[in-house]
């Protein structure tokens, strides 16, 4: 990794055998997470074949729910899981996403490019004020600053008659993307699903492609050892600030969608129980895999869905629940198989 990083010839920085076992380790280390995205697009589709057969628009409709949130879960995966940045107030930025597309839809024009764009311009502004702020401390103080950030934006905001105080914001009217050879409208439960679908795993294979630039990778360097970065002449707050803004994009780019499902906007998105949430759903996929929190979104959704509808404290269920896996699983759903899938490609490869 290094060699490429300070761009030295791989035969001065290291043995050739060696790069190439290393070379080998991560590429099938990297088959082996893309095995998995594959498979959850595999699965998503064939859910959208029997939820379209049964003409069901409710798990339509929550399924939807679960990527999105998946989306958001995948943003503080890039900080936790690459940068080794914990962030406990990240609901900020979806809230922020949320609340920007819905009033973009409402008060300018139910266009859905238009929320994109303009929830990605406001994004990275908040991103880049929010990381300057939060990335000068480290470890439990990163983690305090950013829930401070985002206590301090969502009372303003649940305070601000403008933006519907309490009640945040209702009557978002139906959105038509066009694509210029079809359209898909949100009020289609089956089509705004695989819409969903292909803008939440278009994030996963784009962040997915940047983690192998040289910045990517200069983004994992700093959670391996953060002090040494410098000696390789890059600044490592630089880096920091540049995974903060991407995550904020992302999970801002996934609260976007929310309003255009549900219809309304409320400041609860931007509580630290969405954020505790998402932490929750990275976990339960797979720390540092990217396609884990969305694997941990639907089982996380599914739980709240079936626990919920036989007693009021479903909450108390779920989290016994994941104290159990995170005791017995503390890497999470990917994390516990991706060895052995790894270990089956490796095997595959040799033969």
């Amino acid at each position: 990794m290094l060699d490429k990083l300070i761009h030295l010839p791989a035969a001065a920085a290291a043995p050739a055998p060696v790069l190439g076992s290393v070379a080998r380790r991560e590429r099938i280390a990297r088959n082996a997470v893309r095995y998995f995205a594959f498979l959850f697009i595999a699965l998503a589709l064939l859910f959208a074949v029997i939820a379209a057969a049964l003409d069901d628009v409710f798990f339509f409709r929550l399924a939807t729910e679960a990527l999105i949130y998946g989306g958001f879960a995948m943003g503080v995966d890039l900080l936790l899981g690459f940068a080794g940045l914990l962030s406990l107030g990240h609901a900020l930025f979806f809230g922020l996403g949320a609340y920007v597309s819905g009033l973009v839809l409402k008060e300018w024009s139910a266009s859905f490019w238009l929320a994109l764009a303009v929830t990605l311009l406001a994004s990275t502004v908040a991103g880049a004020v929010a990381g300057i702020i939060a990335i000068r401390a480290r470890g439990v103080y990163f983690a305090l600053i950013t829930f401070g950030l985002a206590e301090v934006v969502s009372k303003v905001v649940f305070n601000t008659r403008e933006l519907g105080g309490s009640d945040g914001i209702i009557g978002i009217p139906v959105v038509q993307a066009n694509f210029l050879l079809f359209t898909v409208d949100s009020s289609h439960a089956g089509s705004f699903f695989l819409l969903v679908l292909v803008l939440v795993m278009a994030m996963y294979f784009a962040l997915e492609a940047l983690l192998q630039t040289p910045a990517g990778r200069l983004v994992v360097a700093i959670k391996a050892n953060e002090h040494r970065v410098p000696f390789l002449g890059f600044s490592a707050q630089r880096y920091k600030l540049l995974a903060f803004i991407l995550a904020a994009n992302v999970t801002a780019m996934a609260g976007a969608l929310y309003p255009m499902l549900r219809g309304f906007v409320s400041p609860e998105l931007m509580f630290f129980q969405a954020s505790g949430n998402a932490v929750i759903t990275v976990i339960l996929g797979g720390v540092g895999t990217l396609i884990g929190p969305l694997y941990g979104s639907v089982i996380l959704s599914a739980l709240k869905s079936v626990v919920g509808s036989y007693t009021e404290h479903h909450l108390i269920v779920i989290g016994v629940l994941f104290m159990i896996s995170v005791i017995f699983f503390p890497k999470g759903l990917i994390g516990y198989m991706r060895p052995r899938l790894e270990a089956w490609l490796s095997r595959k490869e040799q033969s």
